[in-house]
């Protein structure tokens, strides 16, 4: 009997036992909070813009002209029927002439993001600013347009412990600033061959960037100050004549740096042979053979300038002169440059002083590569070296009032730039002064 009590108060014990863990586990499902599922954020990737285009959008092919390639062979190439290829070429060419695709220039094709990849649009970039948009996406429309461009001003100054571009090299500095002092801005003042140890200089120039990123050079020269020989030099960038785009650089005083000629048609020259009418050369028999123009050795391929301002009256290949150029600058003065490896200048041109009208080559009779450089004084060959040539046009009296209130800030920005060796600055001086899309 009481066995079977004993049995029957365990019997309660348990049922309790399961109902009291049946409960907790109940509660704590109750309880359990519920985790809702968040759902996935999904990125919308950054836009990248060129052309006008957001490139997301695309399936983007980048190539450059190859020899053989014409516009309608690369579209053929990207399963473009002909067709449609002579409808687009017929409605652009009012806006570009697609004959005029140059080899080694880049172009882009905006593609759609299918498996067809077939293209939507082609844009030819010309120059590095320039680009040419043919669209076909749904209607034909073509138009030309730049990228934009970014102008940073910059100030540097340098003390000359051997030469201008060995200081510039040291600072990590463009070496295009010691070509522009040297040949553009004080080619006719300072004689940059014969620096002297302790010469200095301060420079407020700009550099140009395409897109915000592609740095294409130092673009001028705003301002400069040079003490050559304990003698202060300063220059101030002017433009004389905005229909012609003249730009020159005068002195604090309003007096113009320049002379109305360079004293060469290339930089950094070497004259090897000079004006002599009595020179007599050993292939001819030692006989007289007068040389009536200066002959200025350098690479094939090197720029040649106009020496002063004016209008092509020749430009052609012929006999011994081989390719060659000759220039009106007035009624008094005319320059011929031979030898040409390629003309630029095309006669009836106006070209300005500096203008690159061809390049250095071997064209005619030479024995290496050389620009004869010749000098007409009414209508007879001189020597320029032995030429008292005029100075380039002062300031008028109407812009000399303008000229002086321009230069005032840039002075005294000149005035208030330290040498190196009197004040150190952590990081170099950078103002972004303009962006354009011109």
């Amino acid at each position: 009997m009481d066995r079977k009590r004993k049995r029957n108060v365990g019997n309660k014990y348990i049922i309790l036992l399961v109902a009291l863990i049946c409960f907790i586990a109940c509660k704590e499902e109750v309880e359990k909070p519920v985790i809702k599922e968040e759902l996935a954020v999904v990125e919308e990737p950054e836009e990248i813009l060129e052309f006008g285009f957001n490139l997301n959008d695309y399936i983007v092919k980048r190539d450059t002209i190859r020899r053989g390639d014409s516009f309608g062979v690369i579209l053929e190439r990207n399963k473009v029927g002909y067709p449609k290829i002579f409808h687009i070429a017929e409605k652009a060419k009012d806006t570009f002439d697609i004959r005029r695709l140059q080899i080694g220039k880049p172009y882009t094709l905006l593609c759609s993001k299918d498996s067809l990849e077939l293209p939507k649009c082609f844009i030819y970039q010309p120059t590095m600013e320039e680009y040419v948009v043919i669209n076909f996406h749904d209607s034909i429309h073509a138009y030309t347009s730049r990228k934009p461009i970014k102008y940073i001003e910059k100030t540097a100054t340098g003390v000359i412990t051997n030469n201008i571009s060995e200081t510039l090299e040291e600072q990590g500095l463009s070496p295009r600033l010691a070509y522009k002092m040297a040949d553009e801005i004080y080619a006719w003042t300072i004689d940059f061959r014969r620096l002297q140890k302790g010469d200095r200089f301060k420079v407020i120039y700009t550099d140009k960037y395409i897109d915000d990123t592609i740095y294409t050079g130092v673009h001028n020269i705003k301002a400069a100050f040079f003490e050559h020989n304990n003698e202060p030099f300063y220059a101030f960038e002017f433009m004389t004549d905005s229909t012609k785009g003249i730009i020159d650089y005068f002195n604090e005083e309003a007096k113009n740096l320049r002379r109305a000629f360079l004293k060469a048609p290339v930089k950094f020259k070497r004259i090897s042979s000079r004006y002599n009418l009595k020179r007599r050369i050993a292939v001819y028999g030692y006989k007289v053979r007068p040389h009536k123009g200066t002959d200025f050795a350098a690479d094939i391929g090197t720029p040649i300038m106009a020496t002063a301002n004016g209008t092509v009256t020749e430009s052609a290949r012929r006999g011994g002169n081989g390719n060659y150029v000759k220039i009106r600058h007035n009624a008094t003065y005319e320059t011929q440059y031979l030898h040409m490896s390629k003309r630029k200048a095309k006669v009836g041109q106006f070209v300005k002083q500096g203008d690159v009208i061809g390049w250095v080559g071997m064209t005619g009779n030479t024995g290496g590569p050389h620009v004869c450089y010749r000098f007409w004084v009414n209508g007879k060959q001189v020597d320029p070296f032995k030429q008292k040539l005029p100075e380039a046009k002062p300031i008028s009296d109407s812009l000399k009032v303008k000229y002086l209130e321009f230069i005032k800030p840039l002075k005294y920005q000149l005035d208030n730039i330290f040498f190196k060796p009197e004040i150190e600055e952590e990081e170099p001086e950078q103002t972004i002064i303009t962006q354009a899309n011109s």
